[in-house]
């Protein structure tokens, strides 16, 4: 592991039960355990009879020797073992007995932790709870869980195996797994802390502190796996704590738990007031006061941005997620915007020759009293357009080559014109320390692109050099 040290975490090797036809010292995953150098195991084996029988093919009495075998040998060799005992739910639905005698001959062989495993992900809350208050009223060996999620129930499963007696909970971050996923530590850690007392992590931190990291953490994990973050799950996505409804907006404003469960801050969330046609006064000042600007209920300002909201919204724009577009709206609106730069004319081409496809695109562009214009090669029509513009903009605006798309999403708007419908780009933009979005549509897709790449620039220009928001210290640094 060279320089890196595990703070409040242990290193724990995975293996089975020895074979059903080999001597517990001649398996091999049971001697790259004792290889490894780790101080504690985790060991499956089932607990279904009709596993044993079915899948596994041997004897119910030599599957109870392989989980007492493979126990004890890594017990006598110093390592603490984690018993999952696999299918124990479904095991014990159909025969109660032999679920028992297997987790028994856990105990016996000496297990750290007998982890009770919903493998296929069937079983309802309340069967998890009463069967493991069961094995709970059975065992002294302290308790696990193990849930996956195929019908939706693996959080409120664990919740229930917590509520009947269990001490360690086996997930993962946002729930990743196989099939449906896991049980997410995300919701279940604080549900755990949060709402019923229970000390999850091993974190030397007040309540209100120790959860700050939630979100940051669900994040890592995605960017790590590649995968793109749920922005509606539970306490850690974007839209957790999202309000779009203008009564919602209006009650929030008054009092936070009119609509919400707990203080997103205690997780690392935030609030967010969204805009659409369905916002009221309330809410568009709640916005402005979010971005830095300056709006009173009274202003007449207000009823103008709640137009164009609704007019833009009927034309198939969404601007929940498009922020910078919306802020470049109230600008306008407001009195404040001052033109930085402005499109005269555009053109991409795309052009095929046999298989080879070549996209190259030109923009002229006028900044204050002086024209440019430039052109570019992409490896698509997007691309190329956003190279070209970046490049007419550095000219007086060097800041716009920091600029880089982070996030480019097509959808379409009204799918009964097939080909000819209208579709909704929203591109995501980042300067290494900032990050904004922006939407723009047409039939048009190239023209929809155009339109969100202007506004990301525009946006990121105005944050930067327009002369009120630096007078009100709202510019970007």
């Amino acid at each position: 592991m060279g320089e890196y040290r595990l703070k409040q975490a242990k290193l724990v090797a995975f293996t089975s039960t020895r074979r059903k036809n080999l001597r517990v010292e001649e398996d091999p995953g049971v001697r790259d355990v004792l290889r490894s150098g780790v101080d504690v195991a985790a060991v499956v084996g089932s607990a279904s009879k009709f596993h044993v029988e079915k899948v596994l093919r041997t004897s119910l009495e030599t599957n109870l020797d392989m989980i007492s075998d493979t126990l004890d040998y890594l017990t006598d060799h110093g390592i603490k073992v984690v018993f999952d005992a696999e299918h124990f739910f479904d095991g014990y639905k159909s025969c109660p007995d032999y679920a028992l005698n297997a987790v028994k001959a856990a105990e016996e062989a000496r297990a750290y932790r007998i982890v009770l495993c919903d493998t296929n992900g069937g079983a309802l809350p309340h069967e998890i709870y009463d069967i493991t208050s069961k094995v709970a009223s059975v065992l002294k060996t302290p308790l696990g869980i193990h849930c996956h999620n195929d019908s939706g129930m693996a959080v409120a499963n664990t919740i229930e195996a917590v509520l009947a007696g269990v001490i360690q909970v086996q997930g993962t971050i946002n729930g990743l797994g196989e099939r449906c996923g896991n049980a997410d530590l995300c919701q279940v850690i604080p549900a755990l802390e949060l709402k019923l007392g229970v000390r999850a992590l091993a974190v030397d931190k007040p309540k209100e502190e120790r959860l700050k990291g939630l979100v940051k953490l669900s994040a890592y994990v995605y960017d790590l796996a590649n995968l793109p973050r749920n922005n509606y799950q539970p306490y850690v996505g974007k839209y957790a704590f999202a309000h779009k409804a203008g009564i919602h907006i209006d009650a929030v404003l008054k009092a936070c738990e009119a609509y919400e469960h707990i203080d997103p801050e205690l997780v690392g969330n935030r609030r967010m007031l969204t805009a659409s046609e369905i916002v009221g006064r309330a809410g568009v000042v709640s916005k402005a006061k979010e971005m830095g600007l300056q709006l009173s209920e009274d202003d007449p300002a207000v009823l103008e941005i709640l137009k164009e909201i609704k007019e833009l919204e009927y034309q198939g724009y969404q601007l929940e997620d498009a922020d910078a577009t919306l802020f470049l709206i109230m600008l306008k609106h407001l009195g404040i915007y001052e033109e930085a730069f402005s499109i005269l004319s555009w053109r991409t081409l795309i052009e095929a020759r046999g298989n080879e496809l070549s996209t190259e695109s030109s923009v002229k562009v006028r900044v204050g009293g002086e024209t440019f214009y430039e052109g570019s090669e992409g490896l698509g029509p997007i691309h190329a357009q956003d190279l070209a513009l970046r490049k007419a903009l550095s000219r007086i605006y060097p800041e716009a080559l920091n600029v880089k798309l982070v996030n480019y999403k097509v959808s379409v708007t009204d799918v009964g014109m097939g080909t000819a419908s209208r579709v909704r780009v929203f591109i995501e933009f980042t300067d290494g320390k900032h990050e904004w979005a922006t939407v723009g549509v047409s039939a048009n897709i190239v023209e929809a692109s155009k339109k969100a790449l202007v506004d990301g620039y525009d946006y990121y220009i105005q944050r930067l050099r327009n002369p009120w928001l630096k007078a009100k210290g709202n510019a970007m640094t």
